[in-house]
């Protein structure tokens, strides 16, 4: 038995490289091996912050008797599906379509020519809660193949022929208009929890993308009901058990629909969008309780996601060691009992912070102890005192054995991160954090872009090293939308030129001649069926992620090229978006800075002149869905062009920084004063 997972970059993958079950990684020469030995292959999929890949990995998979009966019978593959996004997708298609639901760890059997015939997810050691054992599954699979071989052949070609026959309803190739976008709301409307906010029951997830659709939409409509709901679910959220409330950042999701106990992994992409929502909801509102969590988030990710070369890392993992049992569990690192509270703060504070975080004799979450929340009904304590009461906990909290963390740096997240990081630079005058935004983005264009004659973005790195697998869809969507949200923040054009690259590569190697896209390269491994939805998971589809960044880059360019092939794109959402808007949320608020335009903002001035720099922040601050900024001379140093496309024979007024905003090839008046710039740059008014 040898193992070949050891030398992978996949966090994921070597914290299998010791079992004794003979892995693979995804190879030609693992289905090679299933043909020359006439076996099937047994494909698991997972990733390193799954609770349930994990219990999986100890019952079954470190078991010597189940992995002798692996290596025996099966070529056994393991996939890191956030290395792999296009494999998983595949065979997650084919997992749902068979039996109506999907999650991970995923266990797919499959024929020497990659074709499914058997699918499951978990599966305990022993038969439970009406599931067959691992071990019976195996056997089973084992003996249909051995004895029922023509059987096994027909499902394998069946199965594939169905999911290649599987066509999306594409609808027109045309963006949705503002009849799609009210139909979508009211369709929120519907679904949406009044009582506890957010949408839908248990498990409930941080619906990021649908609340960035309706802080746009109440933007350019001035619709209360849209930024009501967004509103009180940010504050149901970041009251809840799901936002950590010492250290900031958000876990996966709630397994209750009150948001009180979470499914404790924290995620780089939950987090980047849901800080970007947060500081959208404080530049529409004001409001300090988003102001402080978008904060604290983007404070989160530097903190514990930053890693050594300026990236950022993939997830925190859910479970950690219990310091009493020496076992790891789910939750250890976060939960607290009224006792453990007292040992650390005193009685007085400890009873203080019992009430103030919901913390109960009973507990909230297993074994008597609870999930910090902050209650609405909660003590109305001194700010200083909550404050000082938090950052004593926190130091006692980073005593406990910490969770693991899969330092990967995928692309894709990163792109988000940025984005986010960015704009709370800007937002809150926070220097630094557009610091590491940009240390990010350095980061991906020296090791994860690669110029060559065949230009292409890598999916991940770690340690500073390319991983081996080509990007996908979504990382050239999010990473051009970071470099353009970090272009409009910074005044770099470079930033620009960057994002340019890539959305020409969306153009020339992800597009169909309908307008669709695809989430891999038309060069890209062929597999049983080339992926391509335009849904969103827990980020946004690749799809739609990429339509947002062509349509950003034509308004900072011009390029009418751009613009049409986002129009094209966003037909998709004109037939899903009224449907199923949960589901396609990012494609909505894509649609509404269509609608609106964008505007493209143009602010005229020295960089060094402060009344540039009021200028430059009273555009990033405006509302306007997906506006678009560029700051700076109307030509370089050496009289050459302008960075930007839109500062290009840009006067300045009466010698003063000057600021332009047009849209719908229409212009408004040059203004050299914030307060009329802010107008220009607001959304509707009700």
């Amino acid at each position: 038995m040898s193992n070949r997972l050891a030398n992978e970059t996949s966090p994921y993958l070597l914290q299998h490289a010791d079992n004794p079950v003979d892995w693979w990684p995804w190879s030609p020469a693992a289905f090679a091996e299933a043909r020359e030995r006439g076996v099937p292959v047994l494909l698991s999929v997972g990733y390193s912050s799954c609770h349930w890949c994990h219990v999986m990995a100890h019952e079954s998979f470190e078991d010597e008797l189940t992995a002798a009966y692996m290596n025996e019978h099966f070529v056994n593959v393991k996939v890191d599906r956030e290395e792999r996004p296009d494999v998983d997708a595949v065979y997650m298609e084919a997992v749902q379509a068979a039996t109506g639901q999907g999650g991970w760890p995923m266990t797919v059997f499959l024929n020497d020519e990659a074709e499914p015939f058997y699918f499951g997810t978990y599966f305990p050691p022993e038969p439970r809660h009406g599931m067959p054992s691992f071990s019976q599954v195996l056997e089973g699979v084992r003996t249909a193949w051995v004895g029922r071989p023509e059987e096994v052949a027909e499902v394998a070609r069946r199965i594939t022929r169905d999911l290649s026959e599987r066509q999306l309803d594409y609808g027109k190739a045309e963006a949705p208009g503002p009849e799609e976008a009210a139909r979508a709301l009211l369709t929120l409307t519907r679904e949406y929890d009044a009582t506890r906010g957010g949408f839908g029951g248990a498990p409930k997830f941080p619906p990021s993308m649908v609340l960035e659709f309706l802080l746009r939409h109440h933007a350019r409509t001035g619709a209360e009901g849209a930024l009501q709901m967004a509103a009180d679910t940010c504050e149901a959220m970041a009251r809840g058990g799901i936002y950590d409330q010492l250290g900031g950042g958000f876990a996966r999701y709630s397994v209750d629909r009150e948001w009180v106990v979470p499914h404790f992994e924290k995620m780089l992409y939950d987090n980047a969008l849901l800080c970007r929502v947060y500081a959208h909801l404080w530049r529409s509102t004001g409001s300090e309780l988003a102001r402080r969590v978008a904060l604290e988030t983007a404070d989160f990710m530097v903190r514990e996601l930053r890693t050594r070369e300026g990236g950022f890392a993939s997830a925190l993992d859910a479970d950690s060691e219990d310091p009493l049992t020496g076992k790891h569990v789910e939750g250890a690192y976060y939960a607290w009992t009224p006792a453990q509270l007292r040992e650390v703060l005193g009685e007085e504070d400890g009873d203080a912070a019992a009430l103030c975080f919901g913390v109960t004799e009973e507990g909230t979450f297993e074994h008597g102890t609870s999930v910090l929340q902050l209650p609405q009904d909660g003590p109305t304590l001194d700010a200083a005192k909550v404050a000082d009461i938090k950052a004593r906990l926190l130091a006692a909290r980073s005593g406990r054995p910490a969770p693991g963390r899969d330092d990967k740096v995928v692309a894709a997240w990163n792109g988000l991160a940025i984005a986010a990081l960015a704009e709370c630079g800007a937002y809150f005058e926070r220097p630094d954090l557009v610091e590491r935004a940009t240390e990010a983005a350095d980061l991906l264009v020296r090791v994860h872009f690669d110029a060559t004659a065949a230009p292409r973005l890598a999916r991940t790195s770690k340690d500073g090293n390319v991983g081996p697998n080509a990007g996908v869809l979504e990382d050239y969507g999010d990473v051009a939308e970071g470099f353009l949200a970090l272009a409009s923040v910074t005044g770099e054009g470079v930033w620009l030129e960057f994002a340019g690259f890539l959305v020409d590569l969306v153009l020339d190697r992800f597009t169909a001649e309908d307008g669709s896209l695809y989430d891999t390269a038309h060069d890209a491994e062929k597999l049983i069926r080339r992926p391509q939805d335009p849904t969103d998971t827990a980020a946004p589809s690749g799809w739609t992620a990429a339509a947002g960044a062509l349509l950003s880059y034509a308004a900072q360019s011009g390029s009418q090229a751009h613009r049409t092939a986002a129009e094209r794109a966003l037909g998709v959402v004109q037939a899903l978006g009224p449907r199923v808007p949960r589901f396609i949320g990012h494609g909505l608020a894509v649609a509404e800075a269509l609608m609106d335009g964008p505007r493209e903002v143009a602010v005229v001035g020295h960089p060094e002149d402060p009344a540039t720099a009021v200028l430059h922040r009273t555009a990033l601050l405006g509302t306007a869905p997906g506006a678009v900024v560029a700051v700076g001379l109307p030509r370089a140093a050496d009289g050459g062009a302008a960075e930007f496309p839109l500062l290009a024979d840009r006067a300045l007024k009466d010698d003063l920084p000057t600021a332009y905003v047009c849209r719908h090839f229409v212009c408004a008046r040059p203004t050299t004063e914030p307060a009329e710039l802010a107008e220009q740059v607001a959304g509707a008014r009700p």
